[in-house]
């Protein structure tokens, strides 16, 4: 498994599943897709609103293309690891602290989505009493984006912490190959 096999990460190997490489892989595009119509919409809506014949329908589509491109791409954050640490401290540390404060890390995290889950699923059940104009959509097909980035997040949270746990959370060299134990 050396070497690069495309939008998968290989620096941080050793705290990722191969069988899961196939959704971040999914997830990095659905995230260029989004956030890519999203531009190319937002551009469209300023256009056609300068000519004086504004499409309503964009700024439905841009709205749910901004928000399944952030969610997307947060989750795939996760499984590349690119978010924001928790304490930047952990990575100057090794042994015993690091596996601590790593782990602690990702407990915060999974502490968090599972809270997207649980709020994220209350907020889509809330979403179908609201619905979007003019394509009367319900509210729910944009809230229904958190709890999905919230089992994405959960799953890569705890990857992480069960490959961390078994093969220490340090980063191999890009020409190591760690195998798990």
């Amino acid at each position: 498994m050396s070497g690069s096999d495309g939008l998968v990460l290989q620096r941080q190997r050793h705290l990722k599943w191969p069988m899961l490489d196939p959704l971040e892989r999914i997830l990095m595009i659905l995230c260029g897709i989004a956030i890519t119509g999203f531009c190319v919409l937002v551009l469209c809506d300023i256009v056609t609103r300068t000519i004086g014949r504004p499409w309503l329908w964009l700024q439905e589509v841009t709205m749910a293309f901004f928000i399944y491109g952030i969610f997307f791409g947060v989750a795939a954050a996760c499984r590349r690891n690119d978010h924001l640490y928790l304490a930047v401290l952990a990575e100057s540390m090794t042994g015993r602290s690091r596996l601590f404060f790593e782990i602690f890390n990702r407990l915060v995290v999974l502490a968090v989505a599972l809270c997207m889950i649980w709020f994220g699923y209350l907020n889509v059940l809330d979403g179908f009493k609201s619905l979007s104009m003019p394509s009367m959509t319900p509210m729910a097909a944009y809230y229904a984006a958190i709890p999905m980035c919230g089992v994405l997040i959960a799953l890569f949270t705890i990857e992480q912490i069960v490959n961390g746990w078994r093969n220490g959370f340090e980063e191999a060299d890009i020409g190591e190959v760690r195998t798990p134990t």
